[in-house]
């Protein structure tokens, strides 16, 4: 059976307030001065490592871990719900389900918080997963979340879709040969995403059920 994944952040949820403000909130515990919410946008998507390594300018795991740590602090018990769905997605979701493919949520975001994330917009009967990484960072690589759940459950890459608004979600795709529907109403734009693997993009998400290639 023909199986879509979605990406959460940026691709079914607006994340912004929380993610920003959960990095804002880290960087200001470790004594730093954060950068703006704008300057911060593109920390929606990649692994929480990939930015704090980027935003502190440095490779060291303990500090890297320690703003992880207190980025947590907030986001566990406040940040996650600082989020809204996109308008369309239920009905999108709905009409996919409808015609009979399986459908899997694939986030870097760690599966305890996507799931309460998913539960709290009212989505979980739209879904037969919710796959994410760990929270010792376990498959936060979005390649490597595609892989554990093509293998976890026994997906056919060649009838498969990722779909996601940044970069890292098309490669991810690509590195498994699954076919990429880039979003750009989340953060990601048309070009960072035709440059790196998307075989169509969708400007809204009523799109993007035309745009799976694989029909039952």
């Amino acid at each position: 059976m023909a199986a879509i994944l979605f990406d959460l952040d940026g691709t079914l949820t607006d994340p912004k307030v929380g993610i920003t403000t959960c990095i804002q909130y880290a960087i200001r515990q470790l004594g730093n001065e954060p950068p703006t919410t704008d300057e911060l946008l593109w920390c929606i998507g990649p692994p929480l490592t990939t930015s704090f390594a980027k935003i502190l300018q440095t490779e060291d795991r303990v500090l890297i871990d320690r703003a992880i740590s207190l980025y947590r602090d907030r986001f566990s018990t406040i940040g996650l719900f600082e989020n809204e769905l996109y308008p369309e997605i239920p009905e999108t979701l709905a009409s996919i389900r409808a015609e009979g493919y399986q459908t899997y949520i694939a986030t870097s975001k760690p599966h305890v918080y996507a799931q309460r994330i998913v539960e709290h917009f009212g989505l979980s009967d739209l879904f037969d997963g919710i796959y994410g990484s760990e929270l010792d960072g376990t498959r936060s690589i979005k390649g490597e979340l595609i892989r554990h759940i093509l293998r976890a459950e026994n997906l056919d890459a060649k009838a498969t879709v990722m779909i996601g608004d940044r970069s890292h979600d098309t490669i991810a795709a690509k590195q498994n040969q699954v076919f990429a529907i880039g979003v750009t109403y989340g953060y990601g734009s048309a070009e960072e995403l035709s440059n790196n693997g998307a075989d169509v993009i969708a400007n809204s998400p009523k799109e993007i059920l035309p745009l799976i290639p694989f029909k039952l």
